[in-house]
């Protein structure tokens, strides 16, 4: 396989991060499938890396704190499944449980044979330094890696809260959130990616490459800090 240098954008995406304004009162936080399910190091069925997982954590908790204070709205959107629909959704699904039940189990969860995020189970469960705070809402009808095929967050960012601005994290970086930046994106919403508040359980690779396509094609990839500081640039500026 040819291997594939990753060219230099800094200037650019560095000059695109500095045209982005943020307005709480129109800015929407949705979390993606930060639940035990993929962050728990004991009951996770499909875990990202411990130390991944422990890092997401610690700076989603410090940014949802701050989000919360500044009144920006906080969404959580869950994959849950029924047993009787959980290979059927794709066949690439039941193909991958097939190859990767071969490999040795990370979680005590994978020992026991747990199926991913079946209704009920505690895989389904936000971590609770994510949430949910009495405020938050929560979606639990996420089949797919799509945010919202299927869900009510469309009707809930545009009519319920009239934002313009979608701030992704969550896991995996190249696959729901990715998506989610795309579905954002095609929907009209200006589209921020927290890079310290998502993981890939794919590997290190895949999580820069979702970063890298999002932060030169389709929205803003900002650290918890930069996000930080837009809201506080916006609140000096509106004073």
């Amino acid at each position: 396989m040819r291997t594939v240098e990753i060219e230099d954008h800094d200037t650019t995406v560095k000059a695109l991060n500095e045209h982005l304004r943020i307005d709480p009162a129109k800015t929407a936080i949705v979390t993606v499938d930060m639940h035990r399910g993929h962050l728990d190091p004991v009951e996770a069925t499909l875990p990202v890396a411990v130390e991944e997982g422990q890092r997401v954590c610690r700076h989603a908790h410090e940014l949802l704190t701050f989000a919360r204070a500044q009144g920006i709205s906080v969404i959580h959107v869950i994959a849950v499944f029924r047993e009787s629909e959980a290979d059927k959704i794709n066949p690439r699904i039941g193909a991958a449980r097939v190859v990767l039940s071969r490999g040795a189990p990370k979680t005590e969860a994978q020992r026991r044979g747990v199926m991913h995020n079946l209704k009920g189970s505690i895989q389904t469960e936000l971590m609770p330094e994510i949430g949910p705070d009495k405020n938050d809402y929560v979606i639990d009808t996420k089949k797919t890696f799509s945010i919202f095929q299927g869900t009510d967050l469309e009707h809930l960012l545009r009519i319920v809260l009239g934002v313009d601005t979608v701030v992704l994290m969550g896991i995996n970086t190249n696959t729901c959130v990715l998506c989610g930046a795309f579905e954002s994106f095609n929907l009209g919403y200006k589209t921020v990616v927290i890079s310290d508040c998502v993981a890939s359980m794919y590997g290190q690779d895949l999580h820069a490459l979702g970063l890298e396509n999002i932060g030169r094609c389709l929205g803003w990839v900002l650290t918890a800090d930069e996000f930080k500081g837009k809201i506080r640039a916006y609140q000096k500026e509106s004073f």
